[in-house]
């Protein structure tokens, strides 16, 4: 028997924020491999699927990467459809390229269905858009912590949004301000991005430590720079022509 396999983003954490081409995915699927972070409301869309847990976590056991691309190998073939639901979106951060050279080498078809990645949950949530015209011209997304685990940063893009800083914000703050953002440089914090819970704060980049015990343990996403500040105060500083006149 030969499958295919559906590389499914299931966004933030919301099961509403899921797409409906997603939805019906799920709806046809005989397993589902699932991350950690995805929803337990997603279930009731797959009640018929075998699902089986492949999340990873940081500082938590994890199913090794080996072990889900094997997975994926053995159930492609097994079944009609496999749906490997991912957190956010599968290309970002979601090790998507081992898991398509697994699926491509196994002769299964495939399919990608992107989803909602945190970043952008976070500025939805906060209000406070990753680009602004004349300003923010461009975003990084980046991981706070290297595969050896070191705290890494860096100043490439008027807006960077670190992911994975969970407990070392202070880490990743020394790190941002010797890459040469200033101290006061406005930092946006959201941990569980597009949840009913989610919780935000903001801080100047020196101070970015005392976030560690408000967003602890909670998955969490870092805005550096441009994209950080509050709207009001990044129109004020870039006004339209006329914008006094229609005050007025």
């Amino acid at each position: 028997m030969m499958g295919r396999i559906a590389f499914v983003g299931a966004g933030p954490g919301a099961a509403d924020l899921l797409t409906l081409r997603a939805a019906r995915l799920l709806q046809q699927a005989d397993v589902v491999l699932h991350d950690a972070l995805t929803s337990s409301e997603l279930r009731p869309l797959a009640p018929q699927a075998r699902w089986i847990d492949v999340g990873k976590r940081g500082f938590r056991a994890s199913t090794p990467q080996h072990v889900i691309c094997a997975l994926l190998a053995r159930l492609g073939h097994e079944h009609g459809l496999v749906v490997r639901l991912k957190g956010g979106d599968p290309g970002v951060f979601g090790r998507l390229d081992e898991e398509l050279q697994a699926v491509r080498e196994a002769g299964l078809e495939f399919e990608i269905v992107p989803g909602i990645s945190a970043a952008l949950a976070a500025a939805a949530h906060t209000a406070r858009p990753l680009t602004r015209r004349g300003r923010g011209r461009s975003v990084a997304l980046c991981t706070a912590v290297t595969r050896d685990g070191r705290v890494r940063g860096g100043r490439s893009c008027d807006t960077e949004v670190y992911y994975m800083a969970g407990r070392r914000l202070g880490a990743l703050a020394r790190e941002l301000q010797a890459a040469g953002w200033a101290g006061d440089t406005p930092v946006s914090v959201v941990s569980r991005a597009g949840c009913d819970d989610a919780l935000h704060s903001d801080h100047a980049l020196a101070e970015l430590g005392r976030a560690a015990l408000l967003h602890a343990g909670r998955p969490s996403v870092v805005v550096v720079g441009v994209g950080a500040e509050p709207v009001a105060a990044a129109c004020a500083a870039n006004p339209q022509p006329g914008a006094a006149a229609v005050a007025r």
